[in-house]
């Protein structure tokens, strides 16, 4: 319905522009031929019949002829003469544009992008401008007596010569506005990819936190069933029945936990494994996910309004890699440096091979870490950083980036000078970036139903 709206919006125009484009206008032929002008109503029908694709070309001529002839008639009477003798006068010129559709009509533009098929139009364009010109000079002979048929190769190349200039200016513009569109299309596109990348990057991050939360409450479950059964076997009083029963209504919740972030956890892999791929890549290289995680903490450095410089340096001899697992690391470690940092700094991330490891590093500077406070840092729940309000942040940040590194076969450690600079390296095995991390962690099922089958009123 928009689509109809848009072409019938753009064909009203067309039917206002082109007759007012007409009035500024040359005669270049003198005698016989003084009454042929040369306007921009021209390129501009031109102009409209390449936006209008779904319009049929022969209405279009037949439209806009009429209306170029009603308006030069209406024009004529205003300056005091017969609408009727106007009207009649312009006549030919509703051959020009008639005959000027029904030419370009003949070349079938397709489906491919216009821009492809520029050549094409060019030619069919200066061909149908000198057969409109012809039928319109002959029309002129026929209707008005001008003894204008007599086409002379001196007149066949100037009107040539017209066609070309005026299918050249009108083309140029066309052209270039739908380069320029396109350049708006892809930045768009390009913007979107990376949202949509950063985005699943953190939902990965979320899938692994969530895997680790089943964990607990599976042993939570687990160890509670414990202690009912622990209580059930002593020979105490009611106040005994009271806990037994508590501890059993503690260990159903924790229960009825597990199994919402299992259906949880079900979602959020089977995207993260999935994601569309005719849309994005689990593997990218890795100067493209460096890219990426400067294009995004620049934005959150200027949000935080901080003035922090980012370099990288990405060795050549790297393949692809798991983006998500890549991305939730650095995204984890460059965030916290642009948050630790007061108001002005660097940042620095490096990615390098080093036998069958990647070595990462994220330097900043601009803030630092006591030397006695390194060990605690990724201790869950340990932070510096605190908000406007004065609420202290999460502190689970580093804690995942150790866990998830760890998961991986690698390691993460944390150095700095105490004064004015931070370092984070991480190595981490090549082959455990090689395939999709979820995929490896153990099966949420198999540990729930290995535990089931002991708690039994629970399953």
């Amino acid at each position: 319905m928009i689509s109809k709206h848009r072409e019938l919006f753009i064909f009203i125009c067309m039917l206002l522009i082109v007759p007012l484009a007409g009035e500024p206008r040359i005669h270049p032929f003198g005698n016989e031929f003084s009454s042929f002008r040369v306007s921009f109503g021209s390129p501009m029908f031109l102009l409209f019949l390449l936006w209008l694709r779904n319009v049929p070309m022969a209405v279009s001529g037949l439209a806009v002829g009429i209306a170029v002839v009603l308006f030069r008639g209406a024009l004529d009477a205003i300056g005091g003469a017969p609408i009727s003798t106007g009207v009649y006068q312009h006549i030919p010129t509703f051959f020009y544009y008639f005959t000027y559709a029904i030419c370009f009509s003949c070349m079938k533009l397709n489906r491919a992008p216009i821009t492809t098929q520029a050549m094409k139009i060019a030619f069919w364009a200066i061909i149908a401008e000198v057969i409109a010109s012809i039928a319109e000079l002959y029309t002129m002979d026929l209707f008005l007596g001008t003894q204008a048929a007599i086409i002379t190769v001196p007149v066949l190349a100037r009107l040539t010569g017209i066609a070309f200039l005026r299918c050249f200016f009108i083309l140029s513009f066309f052209f270039l506005s739908q380069l320029y569109l396109t350049e708006i299309h892809l930045a768009h596109e390009l913007h979107e990819k990376n949202r949509l990348t950063m985005m699943i990057a953190n939902i990965y991050e979320e899938v692994f936190e969530l895997r680790q939360a089943l964990h607990k409450a599976e042993t939570a479950t687990h160890d509670c069933y414990g202690i009912y059964e622990d209580l059930r076997s002593l020979h105490d009083p009611a106040e005994l029945t009271r806990i037994t029963q508590e501890a059993l209504r503690v260990a159903g919740e924790v229960h009825d936990i597990k199994k919402d972030n299992q259906r949880i956890y079900a979602a959020l892999s089977e995207m993260t494994s999935q994601n569309n791929s005719h849309k994005l890549n689990d593997y990218l290289s890795p100067a493209e996910i460096c890219r990426l995680i400067v294009h995004a903490q620049k934005k959150y450095a200027r949000q935080l309004d901080k003035r922090i410089e980012f370099s990288t340096d990405v060795s050549a001899r790297l393949p692809e890699l798991h983006a998500y697992t890549i991305l939730s690391i650095l995204n984890n470690l460059t965030a916290n440096a642009i948050e630790a940092i007061h108001e002005r700094g660097s940042i620095a991330i490096s990615m390098k091979r080093m036998g069958s490891d990647l070595h990462l590093e994220v330097t900043n500077t601009g803030s630092s870490i006591p030397l006695r406070r390194l060990r605690q840092i990724f201790r869950p729940g340990y932070t510096t950083k605190y908000d406007s309000d004065g609420r202290a942040s999460s502190g689970v940040g580093l804690t995942y980036v150790k866990s998830l590194a760890e998961h991986l076969g690698g390691s993460i450690t944390a150095a700095s000078d105490g004064k004015d600079n931070v370092t984070f390296h991480i190595a981490l095995p090549l082959n455990s970036l090689m395939t999709h991390p979820i995929a490896n962690l153990p099966a949420v099922e198999k540990a729930g139903a290995a535990s089931s089958q002991q708690k039994g009123p629970l399953s």
